[in-house]
């Protein structure tokens, strides 16, 4: 009887993330991640599969980033009928994410078809709709960490907490075929240690194989203490000068992390007691889903709130939901912070903040996240002197301050400590990366006489 690994998506590339794990028996498909990529491939990608939705057993989710959870809709649209396993928070943090997403396919789609209806061409579907969406979230179930559960026959999932983003979680599943009895573990993506909020990622015991996340394997990042003074740098100097600080964030973790340290900057009394603005419906309804998971929390936070000192809820701090409130942050000519999606500047409202803003050099661009090659972000991250928004082009005079110690994934030396950890193992497989960082985290691990591969997509490996 054979036990056989699937690698489908997020592979040699960092979006996607899918793998099908087999017996002889039952069929669990590990993530269903959204592949980015330019409308056509976008569509493409994420429409084939190399299996049967229809005959999946169960789906077990890491976490609710859209690279890993947002193909879960599609996969209801073609015949997807199993339950979908994660931890509560998982679970709400990841409905809110599709609803965004699927309301964002629904926008793009009719923007299309008004193009495409000038041009004479056939209307085009959106990839899915919120429609799907809703039917995607009676899917879902609930796990605690630590809980080890039949999700299929002759497969068991345990979940343990991977320091990642609130609820992710390490998928470890013990896998029955015939004779044979194996444990993989599925660490992707893997937190940091010492991250606020979030707890460190646990080390599951007596691996047999481990699938490992590389996007960082070849790099080494700074202590996330360096990002707390360089926060405190940028907007001390901002406010000297009586300008704006204009953050784009990711609304899911990053948004949330910087909320937690302006929180202990104000406390400390480290920058001036300036307001802080929120401007994002989906952020605001994603710090409320972190306010209500408190015991995914880590001791320090749980403790700090106990005694009052909630890192999420403060007095100068204001969520804004409505359009109507955000425009009035325009004429607002007072120093603040303005914390507003989209993470690469491609679009929400923090467009609107660098239109009011970019071109006065009183003011602040503070970016705290990845920005992706062809992308606005990109283009303020490289200063590129013109810049274009909404089709206008601006001129970039505000200053612009880069801060990469905030990311959430394990480097080089997180991933070497946790693989260390978890020895002995037959073989270990890297996802989840541009393929120069795998390439460098595979040469860190086979000169430790360790079994690495990197596999292809669409390649099956058969576990012994």
């Amino acid at each position: 009887m054979s036990i056989s690994i699937k690698f489908l998506g997020g592979v040699r590339t960092v979006t996607g993330s899918s793998h099908l794990v087999a017996n002889d028996k039952s069929e669990v498909l590990l993530d269903a991640g959204l592949f980015q990529g330019r409308r056509d491939e976008f569509y493409q990608v994420n429409t084939t599969f190399g299996y049967n939705p229809h005959t999946l057993d169960a789906l077990v989710l890491s976490h609710a980033h859209i690279d890993h959870c947002g193909n879960i809709p599609s996969l209801i649209r073609r015949g997807l009928r199993c339950k979908v396993y994660a931890t509560s928070a998982t679970k709400d943090l990841s409905r809110l994410m599709l609803e965004d997403s699927g309301k964002i396919q629904e926008e793009d789609i009719r923007y299309v078809n008004k193009i495409n209806k000038r041009l004479g061409l056939p209307p085009r579907e959106p990839l899915y709709t919120t429609k799907e969406v809703r039917k995607a979230a009676k899917r879902f179930h609930s796990l605690s960490y630590g809980q080890r559960f039949l999700v299929a026959k002759n497969i068991q999932a345990t979940l343990y907490d991977a320091g990642h983003i609130l609820g992710s979680a390490i998928i470890v599943l013990d896998i029955k075929g015939g004779l044979k009895n194996i444990r993989l573990g599925y660490a992707v993506d893997l937190g940091r240690k010492n991250l606020p909020l979030l707890n460190d990622p646990v080390v599951p015991d007596k691996l047999d194989y481990l699938i490992l996340e590389s996007t960082y394997g070849g790099r080494v990042h700074a202590p996330i203490e360096e990002a707390k003074l360089k926060l405190r740098d940028a907007i001390s100097r901002t406010v000297e000068r009586k300008g704006k600080i204009i953050i784009p964030a990711f609304t899911l973790e990053r948004t949330q992390e910087i909320i937690y340290f302006l929180s202990e900057l104000l406390r400390e009394k480290a920058i001036p007691s300036i307001p802080i603005y929120v401007d994002s419906p989906l952020a605001s309804d994603i710090t409320d889903v972190f306010k209500y998971h408190l015991d995914y929390f880590n001791q320090k936070t749980r403790q700090a709130i106990k005694e009052g000192n909630d890192p999420l809820e403060f007095l100068n701090l204001k969520f804004i939901r409505e359009q109507k409130e955000s425009k009035t942050l325009n004429n607002d000519k007072r120093p603040m912070v303005i914390i507003a999606g989209s993470g690469m500047c491609e679009s929400g409202r923090v467009l609107h903040h660098l239109k009011n803003n970019i071109e006065e050099s009183r003011n602040t661009i503070l970016v705290v996240g990845y920005m992706a090659q062809d992308t606005l972000g990109k283009r303020i991250v490289d200063k590129i002197r013109y810049v274009r928004i909404f089709g206008v082009e601006y001129e970039l005079n505000a200053e612009v301050v880069v801060i990469n110690s905030f990311s959430g994934h394990a480097d080089r030396n997180g991933l070497v400590d946790f693989v260390s950890r978890c020895l002995p193992l037959k073989q270990i497989f890297l996802v989840h990366a541009d393929i120069d960082q795998s390439r460098a985290l595979f040469d860190t691990l086979s000169q430790m006489n360790l079994n690495v591969r990197i596999p292809e997509k669409e390649e099956e490996v058969l576990l012994n």
